[in-house]
């Protein structure tokens, strides 16, 4: 069992990267990121305000890691907008609205950076 504090191999910090992405750029992050020598754990989830597939990824790094991860994911997800069906006004009857689509952003990236206390890998 391999058991760090909260200091990477080089004295720095380890941080815990996470992005949530558009389904349809996860594959491409998650190449991008082999490719430049990182590893993370891909999760399924939903977004709540379209409620439409998302990836998490979690990416634990030494603190000067973390630029070329954020460069990582900002070179390869990408906004786009796209048509949703418009919500009926409150207080107006929904079976007989009739709206038309609505162009939304999506995709891009939501990424947090934390600080962690203990890495263990076992």
């Amino acid at each position: 069992m391999a058991c760090a504090g909260p200091r990477g191999r080089e004295g720095d910090q380890m941080k815990l990267v996470i992005a949530v992405v558009q389904d349809q750029d996860a594959s491409l992050l998650m190449d991008t990121l082999v490719d430049r020598g990182f590893r993370a754990t891909k999760l399924a989830t939903t977004g709540g305000f379209l409620r439409q597939g998302n990836t998490t990824l979690l990416i634990g790094v030494d603190d000067g890691q973390v630029d070329a991860v954020v460069d990582a994911v900002r070179s390869t997800c990408r906004s786009r907008t796209q048509l949703i069906p418009s919500i009926p006004e409150v207080g107006r009857p929904a079976d007989s609205y009739v709206g038309q689509p609505v162009e939304v952003p999506v995709g891009g990236a939501t990424i947090f950076v934390l600080n962690i206390d203990r890495f263990e890998k076992v």
